[in-house]
């Protein structure tokens, strides 16, 4: 399935716990002042990929832990991601992802594709960066509004269940 990109990185240590491939989507709505990727802005920009490719990479790579869906906002792009996601679960790795969007929004007026991508994610980071709330304390997140949410506990129980760093998949 095809995919507009960013980019991907292979081997990533700063994209969510362990070793992972970090999937940039391109496109993103939010225009954060501040974004560390202001790149992945333009819907048009990047490149066509194809998630077969990505795929390939996941299994190739048997040092991975995971893949990282960032951007760019890859909930825009729910269907060609839902397949990433699904084939690194098939794989035994986990899914993080990267959203611009807050979690009740995302609960209260996703679409359907975009509800089903989050029941292949593991732990998503939400809300946009804040450049007034700024750190470089923060884990796997660039500002302080940021949460980092146990989508399947958050899921299951009805309400927002944090990721605690210390947790096994």
């Amino acid at each position: 399935m095809e995919i507009r990109l960013s980019g991907v990185v292979n081997d990533s240590i700063v994209d969510g716990a362990g070793m992972r491939l970090t999937v940039f989507t391109q496109g993103c709505p939010h225009h954060c002042l501040g974004c560390h990727n202001p790149q992945t802005h333009d819907p048009q920009g990047g490149y066509i990929g194809d998630t077969d490719f990505i795929l390939a990479a996941l299994a190739e790579n048997p040092l991975l832990d995971g893949v990282t869906l960032s951007g760019g906002e890859p909930l825009d792009q729910p269907a060609a991601c839902t397949q990433i996601a699904a084939g690194a679960k098939k794989l035994g790795l986990n899914v993080w992802a990267y959203t611009g969007y807050l979690w009740e929004n995302l609960l209260e007026k996703g679409t359907p594709d975009v509800l089903r991508l989050l029941q292949h994610i593991d732990v998503l980071i939400d809300g946009p960066f804040l450049k007034d709330e700024r750190s470089l304390e923060l884990l796997f997140c660039g500002s302080k509004n940021q949460r980092i949410i146990d989508v399947k506990k958050s899921l299951e129980s009805g309400s927002i269940v944090l990721w605690k760093a210390q947790q096994d998949f």
